[in-house]
Order: C-alpha cells, then structure tokens, then sequence
C-alpha cells in the first residue's frame, strides 16, 4: 500500500483504540515504520483539537482533600473517607468528534507531589464506550464521579503539573500530547498544592521511593515535605 492508504489505516486503528505494536500486528508491517506515524496523527489531532465542542468534564470525589482552594465557590466537591490520604485524583474531559463520535482523554494526578502520573487518550468512541469508559475509570472512588467545569480540570492538571516539576518532577510520558484537550489555559492556579500545603510522597506501586525522597531533598530540604512509604 502506498503512503497515504497506510496514513489512512493506521489513523483508522487508532481511532478504535488500537496500540502501535497492535496496529503494525494488524497491518503486517513493522511497529517502527508504524511509530512516526502513530506520532504525526497524534500532533495533527493535539493541534486540532480545541476546536471541538466540550461534551462533559469529570473529576473524582473528594479532589479538595488536604487542599486550599482560592475562591471558585462553584467548584464541586463531596466530602469521602480519605483512609490512605494519598492524593489521587482523577480528571475525565469528552469533546465532540467526527462522524457522530467523542474523544476521550484522562489524568491520574498527584496533587500531594507528583503531578500527573498516568494519561490515557485522546481515545475516539462511540457515547456507549464512552459511558462505560467513565465508570471504569472511576470505579475505585467511594462515590460517583462529579461533573465539574473545565477550568477545575485545568487548575488541576496544570496547577499539579506546574507544581510537581518546581519539586523536580516532570508529567508522565504522553502528556504533551492530551494538553489541548483541556483548551488554553494561563495560570496560575487557584489551587495550593501539596497536602495542607507541604508536599506528602504516597509510594505507589511502580514510584522508585528511594529516587523521589532524593529528589524532594534537594528541593525543599529533608524537613519540608512528608512521606509515605512501603518497608
């Protein structure tokens, strides 16, 4: 096939989901020659994709836990058991797509520390998947997600970044590519980071503990932040 059919095929497959390793499967090609592809349609869709009509914004309850908020009374929020006060919160935007779909994209956030750890999307879908999507991703919460305005979304994901990276931490892998899907935003954030202001490290499962208590070391100083960590 010539250029333009494998542009077109490779974009199709993506659209349903498909990774690049399963798309050059598909395709019977090698996943390198797939790769710069899957990067370029990638760019054209993050630079498009302001233009398309917000569907609806959510983010996990019980996102304020352990912050200061500096005004945006209309901000939602519930009050949730916090038994691990670990900080995670979640950020789910569907915008309007092509041919009657949506575009999906998410964030996992550390507002205690690291910013943003995990992103999925922008994944393309049909309103079903979307819906099932949605409550998939926030099926570890207590309670129902909360439809919020997109400029919590905003403060949230860029605030935590902004503030992770003056602690030396950068956003996970892909994350320049799922910015847009927020729109523009200016900062700074409304938000205070950090919990009740000074940053608390939550070990996760796939955290490198002994790399990111280094890191906040040399930042703030070995008595200026907490920890949580597994023996």
């Amino acid at each position: 096939m010539d250029s333009q059919e494998l542009t077109s095929r490779v974009r199709a497959l993506r659209a349903r989901g498909s990774t690049p390793k399963a798309i050059a499967r598909a395709l019977g090609v090698p996943p390198a020659t797939v790769a710069p592809l899957v990067r370029a349609i990638a760019a054209d869709d993050h630079a498009s994709a302001p233009e398309r009509e917000l569907v609806q914004c959510w983010v996990s309850p019980g996102w304020s836990q352990g912050l200061t908020i500096d005004g945006h009374r209309d901000w939602p929020d519930v009050d949730t058991p916090d038994p691990g006060a670990s900080g995670l919160v979640s950020v789910l935007v569907t915008r309007q797509a092509r041919h009657g779909k949506v575009r999906v994209c998410g964030w996992l956030v550390d507002v205690y520390c690291l910013g943003v750890k995990d992103t999925i999307g922008p994944r393309s879908m049909d309103q079903r998947r979307a819906a099932e999507l949605t409550g998939s991703y926030f099926a570890a919460y207590q309670a129902r997600p909360l439809a919020a305005p997109l400029d919590l979304a905003q403060h949230l994901v860029f605030g935590a970044v902004a503030y992770a990276r003056r602690l030396g931490f950068e956003p996970a892998p892909g994350f320049n590519h799922t910015t847009s899907h927020l729109g523009p935003w200016t900062g700074p954030s409304a938000i205070t980071f950090g919990r009740d202001g000074k940053p608390l490290f939550v070990q996760g499962p796939h955290d490198n503990a002994a790399s990111i208590l280094n890191t906040l070391q040399r930042s703030v100083g070995p008595n200026n932040f907490h920890y949580l960590v597994t023996p």
